[in-house]
């Protein structure tokens, strides 16, 4: 479970989200829409604390995993980060080769058993639906690859140190449409064993591969609810107006 209470993020002075509450429950995937700007990235990178990077950025309000609020003191931001996954936007394979680039992480996190690295690398390689396309490439470049390939190595990556929440901030926009919809095809496999949020600019996508719908704007969540409803009979004038393309 996901859960934000009252959250309001400030870049300095600029009020980037405002008042954000939201549920979010395990094993579902969760799309996170609105035009550029409106803060669904930022959002999305709260829960692996990766605005903690940016200089002047504070939070207040609660940011709830598991009923654990992430930014508590005592809260390990590498445990954190082990178990929220993160996909990004353009396929960024590490310069390593392609099981390499999955062991990465595993090695980081102290193992060291070869075998054990060579069965999480597989196990992760089928997870993301790549291992029977790179069972004979495991020694080359992950650069080799074609930009789907390394968009599922990265995805590959992530799940390869056994997160339980995978974020994807628009990881089909810099793929063709037959990449895309293998990555598709991929989310809907990976919600049995994952919580998923995905951010998207891509309306079609969103309906197609979400069951929730979050729909920001100018740092608000202006409506959220069951994917169907918010595509066929939103509440909000401003929801329908985005969806049927009359803005963004």
């Amino acid at each position: 479970m996901i859960e934000t209470q009252d959250v309001n993020f400030y870049y300095g002075d600029f009020h980037a989200l405002k008042n954000i509450s939201i549920k979010m429950e395990t094993n579902t995937v969760t799309a996170l829409i609105g035009p550029s700007g409106c803060g669904t990235s930022t959002f999305l990178r709260l829960f692996n604390r990766m605005n903690d990077l940016i200089d002047n950025a504070r939070i207040s309000g609660k940011c709830l995993i598991d009923g654990q609020d992430i930014y508590h003191k005592s809260v390990q931001v590498d445990e954190l980060r082990k178990k929220v996954g993160m996909v990004f936007q353009k396929p960024n394979p590490f310069p390593k080769s392609v099981f390499e680039n999955v062991a990465y992480g595993l090695r980081v996190n102290g193992a060291g058993n070869k075998s054990y690295i060579s069965q999480c690398v597989e196990e992760s390689l089928r997870c993301a639906a790549l291992w029977d396309e790179v069972r004979d490439k495991l020694k080359k470049s992950a650069f080799e690859l074609s930009g789907g390939q390394q968009q599922r190595l990265c995805i590959a990556r992530a799940l390869a140190i056994s997160p339980s929440i995978l974020l994807m901030d628009e990881p089909a926009s810099a793929l063709d449409p037959i990449s895309t919809s293998k990555i598709e095809e991929l989310i809907h496999e990976l919600k049995k064993n994952y919580t998923i949020v995905i951010v998207t600019h891509n309306m079609q996508q969103a309906a197609r591969v979400s069951d929730k719908t979050g729909f920001f704007m100018l740092g608000e969540l202006i409506e959220y609810n069951d994917t169907k409803k918010i595509f066929i009979n939103p509440d909000r004038e401003q929801t329908q107006n985005y969806i049927t393309g009359r803005f963004g």
